[in-house]
């Protein structure tokens, strides 16, 4: 919609870079599947730019441009989207339903839905090592960063920032707390060679349940 609606995106950007001269203001843009994407998006955020500076608005010039991992074909262009991003947030709830085939709000369908699917962790983990690799940070968002549980494995995996809703906040800070990232990455190791969720799942119950404060 926003690459077919260039003027309504434009002025989406505008605002942001506005807004930046108030305070830290980042951009990041959804649902990227390729790098032609990106960098047409890119194109449409300099032409922004140059009509604030012909009107002579205030704005950060350095506002950090990201994007969203959330399909397939962005994680296995993570490595050439990274030249361009200078972040990378992936939408796990997305992410999981893409690289599953599912769709997560068929009923028919929700018992597909796995965020412990090994294939889900091993696309974050893909995703990560591009990223760090660019000297890119990578953030998590979605249901996954929200519990205190798949919280440790995402440390493990090397997930630089979560973002949770304020409700889940104290519960995943505190699981986070309580694990080094030494054994979170053991743990997230064991998880990725695992062939089915299931086994995940008991791996999870086995090592992290035992780390975690009891009211966890």
């Amino acid at each position: 919609l926003a690459l077919t609606s260039p003027e309504m995106f434009r002025t989406q950007i505008r605002a942001i870079y506005r807004a930046s001269a108030h305070g830290k203001a980042r951009l990041m843009f959804p649902m990227v599947s390729s790098v032609d994407e990106l960098l047409r998006a890119l194109q449409l955020r300099d032409e922004a730019i140059a009509d604030l500076r012909a009107r002579g608005c205030d704005f950060d010039p350095n506002v950090e441009v990201g994007i969203m991992i959330e399909t397939p074909s962005a994680v296995w262009m993570a490595d050439a989207l990274a030249q361009h991003a200078q972040f990378f947030s992936i939408g796990s709830n997305d992410l999981i339903q893409y690289t599953l085939a599912m769709d997560r709000d068929n009923e028919r369908l929700s018992h597909l839905y796995e965020p412990l699917d090994p294939a889900v962790l091993r696309s974050i983990r893909r995703t990560v090592d591009a990223a760090h690799e660019k000297g890119r940070w990578v953030g998590v968002c979605g249901e996954m960063a929200g519990d205190p549980h798949t919280a440790v494995l995402l440390l493990g995996l090397g997930v630089d920032e979560l973002s949770t809703s304020c409700f889940d906040l104290p519960r995943v800070k505190a699981a986070v707390r309580s694990v080094r990232w030494s054994v979170a990455a053991e743990i997230a190791a064991e998880a990725l060679a695992a062939p089915t969720a299931s086994i995940v799942r008991r791996l999870v119950h086995d090592r992290v349940d035992t780390l975690l404060p009891s009211y966890l």
